[in-house]
């Protein structure tokens, strides 16, 4: 089945975006040039990151005990790069999301406390013929989020141990979903993007490699779209309800 054709609202009827996805830099990969084009247009913008990371890196002698730290502070400065100051992080462990009555719990309380217009997550569906950006915990994170979206959060009956106001979303968007169906153009932000992915420091042996492929993946995403030469995009699945 196909995915509807998107009918986002415009930016300038947004006033807030809750982003949630499974580690430190998942936000940064996928949509942190849209990102920051949102908190340019003034929308605030809260990043929601489940696990702390705790499985990722390539230094085999460091003190695994270190890592959540670690990957807390890249990503707060990450964020910091596409004017996101607000970030939740749930303390789950990586490599073990599971798309639970806790965790969908967890999203819908932040949901209603943060009152977003629009919500950014990842897929709920793997993607085969990109399988690394279908990594378990996305899948699993993309799923709970898509729960809180669709009911729970604007249910006023679901999670009665709840004490935020039911609140409806309306509006979700997913990134690395096999069928996409809206673009933005970064062009004007890929450089922000870059410097966010760069704070990471403790995942990337190669960064100058990074950011050479990110703009490359991004310059074929702006061809996909149809942009003009020398553009740079990030690809979305939109679904609107209402």
């Amino acid at each position: 089945m196909s995915m509807p054709e998107p009918n986002p609202r415009p930016d300038s009827e947004i006033e807030r975006v809750l982003v949630v996805v499974a580690h430190p830099d998942d936000i940064d990969f996928g949509g942190a040039g849209t990102v920051a084009t949102w908190t340019k247009a003034g929308i605030e913008v809260h990043y929601c990151i489940v696990t702390d990371g705790q499985a990722g890196g390539f230094e085999p002698d460091r003190d695994r005990a270190e890592i959540p730290a670690v990957r807390r502070a890249e990503q707060t400065a990450a964020a910091e790069h596409v004017g996101v100051h607000n970030l939740h992080f749930l303390g789950y462990v990586d490599g073990q999301v599971e798309p639970g009555l806790d965790l969908v719990r967890d999203i819908t309380r932040l949901i209603r406390r943060i009152r977003p217009q629009r919500l950014l997550t990842q897929s709920p569906e793997r993607w085969w013929s990109r399988l690394q950006v279908s990594h378990p915990d996305h899948l699993a994170t993309a799923e709970a989020t898509v729960r809180a979206f669709y009911p729970a959060a604007g249910n006023p009956y679901a999670y009665d141990d709840l004490t935020e106001e039911a609140w409806d979303v309306g509006e979700l968007w997913m990134m690395e979903h096999p069928e996409r169906n809206h673009w933005v153009d970064i062009t004007d932000t890929v450089d922000q993007k870059i410097a966010a992915l760069l704070c990471h420091a403790s995942q990337h042996r190669d960064p100058e490699t990074l950011a050479a492929d990110m703009r490359r993946w991004s310059q074929d995403n702006a061809r996909d779209a149809g942009f003009p030469p020398n553009h740079h995009a990030e690809a979305f699945t939109v679904v609107r309800l209402g």
